[in-house]
């Protein structure tokens, strides 16, 4: 039978009360791209760096994808808006569509470099739900194959990346599909 333990102390985390984050996952300032810790896709966006120092992998008018510069394996990458909206009620309809198609288009990537036995395609909605960015939507998609959980993620809680981000951003960079206009 499930026990239950009242700790009523621990609304004013759970609703977000005194965090900054509102409980609503909107972590930052507004706009993201203001104060002195501007969010880190934000600051990407903004940075003016090329793509190769910045992991980035296409360029939409509403979104980019880049690599995940912490990734569960390699091939992790994410589709970001370039607005700075937290909640994907918030999205546009514009936004969401560029999103989506962006989205398709980096798992037809993944799967011409790594040859995957499958794909997984993710959104964490807020800190609760494992956004380490909650204030930035994003979305997640990385390469899988069967038995690729083993004793070093299982047991000692390590990853072993057998490729740098740079190998694997040429390899997604050389994979990429062609854009529409580029072949007409």
């Amino acid at each position: 039978m499930l026990e239950r333990l009242w700790a009523g102390w621990r609304n004013d985390y759970v609703s977000g009360s005194g965090d900054g984050e509102g409980g609503s996952g909107e972590g930052g300032s507004a706009g993201g791209g203001s104060g002195p810790h501007p969010c880190v896709f934000c600051r990407i966006l903004a940075s003016g760096e090329p793509d190769h120092v910045t992991k980035t992998l296409w360029h939409g008018e509403r979104c980019i994808v880049l690599l995940n510069a912490f990734p569960y394996t390699s091939g992790h990458l994410m589709v970001v808006p370039r607005r700075h909206v937290g909640a994907l009620e918030d999205l546009d309809a514009g936004e969401g569509a560029e999103i989506w198609g962006a989205l398709t288009e980096a798992v037809r990537a993944l799967k011409a470099a790594y040859r995957p036995e499958g794909v997984n395609v993710g959104i964490n909605l807020g800190r609760a739900a494992g956004a380490g960015v909650p204030g930035h939507f994003h979305v997640h998609a990385l390469p899988r194959w069967n038995g690729d959980t083993n004793f070093m993620t299982s047991v000692a809680e390590t990853r072993v990346m057998p490729e740098s981000l740079d190998a694997t951003w040429h390899k997604l960079r050389g994979a990429w599909p062609p854009s529409p206009a580029a072949s007409a």
